[in-house]
């Protein structure tokens, strides 16, 4: 279960474009008092998701920097710091 502030976002069994369409609408979506969103893309089944994840929102606009924890399934979009 996610903090306050913090939006879970789970996508592995997705596509990268499924993934990419649905963490823009994340993206676009969060309220002002959603400073991260975690990325939940697995790790078991290939790492093309991840991949897509940590190429495309390490530079986007709105993300200030990625975070990568101690579970390797999971990527944080730092949008803010708290």
């Amino acid at each position: 279960m996610a903090e306050a502030g913090i939006r879970e976002l789970d996508v592995h069994g997705c596509t990268c474009v499924q993934a990419k369409t649905a963490i823009d609408a994340a993206l676009r979506r969060a309220a002002a008092g959603v400073y991260r969103i975690r990325v939940i893309h697995g790790y078991s089944r290939g790492d093309a998701i991840r991949e897509m994840v940590r190429r495309e929102y390490g530079r986007h606009p709105k993300v200030r920097r990625l975070e990568v924890g101690l579970n390797p399934g999971a990527t944080d979009l730092v949008l803010r710091e708290y």
